[in-house]
């Protein structure tokens, strides 16, 4: 609210003022407790599904979201490409984790009444710090064709999950996007045109459901300035986001130190909601600094892949193994809620 001084009445317009600053101030330290999201990226299931794989805990069969469910879980990722079935792609001639797998997938995420994270990676193959191709199909657009495709790419995505009733609660525009998207038209040495392809996937998701959050997701769980640096250009760009995606692996990301040490730092710089977007190794350390930031609406992590990859939670055969029973406590422990507190609009 804006109040102009007239003269005469500065006195009366200054506890107008004031008030109005205070409630306003008042409403936002009295909004709901924080959204805690205990989360897993299984984006591979299709794909063991596939293979004959069946998921069992204590020698229950079950599906893999309802034991993650079970075990406190309650938030899905999913990555997408945009052809994996081409020749370079992820998937060749299968095709998993495109459009059509993952609207089938979504359907499952949200039946168990789960919270579903999007990642869309731009790209028909893995995007990450060292690679982010574009799809074939857009490698020859001139810049503002590229920029529509980007946004019209991302509208139609979410427009057919909404249609089918599994709208996205978060949407990551990118994976691991702290060198840029869209090489090379979008890496971060340009950062003008990288914001722009941003703010066009952003676009896109708003104009589809302006209710979904928009994470940027950066691999730098442990690296305080390369974090810093990335998010001030984008905010200097007036890239508009809600929440701050990390990856933590400590081979490339530092100790736990480091992390803490990061994560606290931008929680207390930012006024955006810090999460720890995928991690594998030390499952109860992460968590615990995830979950005792200082600020921040939405807190939590999403371990990476762990029906079948690194320290995963399940053996080769889709029994669950000890490693699971971390979850249960770390959910009763920070009080995880069985389903999220937002509803898919």
């Amino acid at each position: 609210m804006i109040c102009y001084l007239l003269p005469g009445r500065k006195s009366l317009l200054y506890i107008i003022a004031f008030t109005a600053a205070f409630a306003c101030s008042s409403n936002i330290y009295a909004q709901k407790k924080p959204v805690k999201i205990l989360g897993a990226d299984i984006s591979f299931l299709p794909q063991l599904e596939a293979r004959g794989l069946q998921f069992t805990d204590n020698g229950v069969k079950k599906d893999a979201i309802q034991i993650l469910k079970d075990h406190g879980f309650n938030y899905i990722r999913l990555r997408i490409f945009v052809n994996p079935e081409a020749d370079s792609g992820y998937s060749p001639k299968k095709g998993f984790c495109d459009f059509a797998h993952t609207l089938q997938m979504a359907k499952r995420v949200k039946a168990a009444g789960m919270g579903f994270l999007l990642d869309l990676h731009y790209s028909d193959t893995w995007a990450d710090p060292g690679k982010q191709f574009k799809p074939a199909v857009w490698k020859d657009l001139p810049f503002k064709q590229l920029v529509k495709q980007v946004h019209d790419y991302t509208k139609d995505v979410i427009d057919a999950l909404k249609e089918q009733g599994t709208t996205p609660d978060m949407v990551q525009v990118g994976n691991e996007i702290n060198h840029g998207i869209l090489w090379p038209t979008g890496n971060s040495k340009h950062p003008d045109s990288l914001a722009a392809l941003l703010k066009a996937g952003i676009a896109g998701v708003k104009d589809a459901d302006k209710h979904i959050k928009i994470m940027l997701h950066i691999a730098c769980g442990g690296q305080n300035q390369e974090s810093r640096w990335f998010i001030d250009t984008m905010l200097a760009q007036h890239v508009k986001f809600d929440v701050i995606g990390e990856s933590y692996y400590p081979k490339w990301h530092g100790t736990l130190e480091d992390l803490k040490n990061n994560l606290t730092d931008l929680s207390t710089r930012y006024r955006q909601n810090i999460v720890v977007a995928e991690y594998t190794e030390h499952k109860p350390e992460v968590n615990d600094i995830a979950f005792t930031l200082p600020n921040g609406l939405v807190k939590g992590t999403f371990i990476w892949e762990p029906l079948n990859t690194w320290e995963q939670i399940f053996d080769k055969q889709g029994n669950t193994n000890e490693l699971i029973n971390i979850y249960p406590q770390v959910a009763k422990k920070y009080d995880v809620q069985p389903t999220v507190a937002g509803k898919t609009k």
